[in-house]
């Protein structure tokens, strides 16, 4: 039983170990001066730094070892600050913000605010862009979370206090303890989607809204505890105990399980067929 403890002890140190290689951040270019032993190290001109796929340009970089280690004993522990205006870059997506922190245990880049970032769209996609209080790049995975955030793409922009992001699969997890606040514009009035969170495909322009929702489409609101909306057809479906839905300056008033809410041609009508939530689609890297 001992050996087989210590042998899993080993492996979850040797996966540690081979975590924090990863994870050590290569800076070059510039004018170098410091201390070559203990650090730390200041590059000045045009700096680069680069962790796995992630690049960081910036005009000065400070690269600090932990108290009483040398640079390269405290490999997978180090601490990277690039300042000046800084431009980060991995595949289609470049963020540029005043300054940039990134710690090598954690694996976590933090562009500090204002925070901006845009990822290229595939061809028959929008643009995904982000603008932010500071945004936090992950290099073990292709994702970002940026806090007091505002995200556009296409006609539709939302707002929350945390945006989560996964660039390959282009899946914004919007949420706020408060509420998200969603945008479809559109030159008859704004659609408007509030929520305690928002999970959007944004390639596939299709989400999920949980946590009791409010669909406001001109005169006519729709009220539930879910919804699920696909931009391409117009159509959502409202799902509650029951779903609601009101017009009260032409007196309509309709309710039912599952609610199809049709915004472009502002209608709606009980929805007969069973219907749950596609979840699966939209689960962050992980959850289950």
């Amino acid at each position: 039983m001992r050996e087989g403890i210590w042998l899993l002890l080993a492996l979850w140190a040797g996966l540690a170990l081979a975590a924090a290689g990863v994870r050590v951040i290569q800076v070059e270019g510039g004018r170098l001066s410091g201390d070559l032993r203990f650090g730390p190290w200041t590059f000045e001109g045009e700096v680069r730094g680069r962790v796995k796929d992630l690049l960081i340009q910036a005009p000065r970089a400070t690269l600090t070892a932990p108290p009483g280690r040398t640079m390269q004993q405290a490999e997978g522990e180090r601490e990277a600050r690039f300042e000046g205006g800084v431009v980060v870059r991995r595949g289609r997506v470049e963020a540029q913000g005043p300054a940039l922190v990134y710690r090598e245990r954690t694996g976590e880049g933090e562009l500090l605010g204002p925070a901006r970032m845009r990822q290229e769209p595939r061809p028959g996609e929008d643009a995904v862009e982000v603008e932010a209080r500071r945004m936090t790049f992950q290099v073990d995975t292709d994702t970002s979370t940026s806090e007091g955030a505002l995200l556009r793409s296409g006609n539709q922009e939302g707002r929350a206090a945390l945006v989560y992001y996964e660039e390959e699969r282009g899946l914004a997890v919007l949420t706020d303890p408060r509420e998200v606040v969603l945008l479809r514009k559109r030159r008859e009035g704004d659609l408007v989607i509030r929520a305690k969170e928002v999970r959007s495909l944004t390639g596939a322009k299709r989400l999920i809204a949980t946590g009791g929702v409010r669909l406001e489409d001109g005169d006519l609101v729709t009220v539930g505890e879910s919804l699920y909306y696909d931009d391409t057809t117009g159509e959502a479906l409202v799902l509650g105990r029951p779903a609601v839905s009101e017009n009260r300056k032409e007196g309509f008033r309709l309710s039912g399980s599952t609610l199809l809410h049709n915004v472009n041609r502002r209608q709606v009508r009980v929805y007969g067929q069973p219907f749950r939530l596609p979840a699966a689609e939209f689960r962050k890297l992980g959850e289950r």
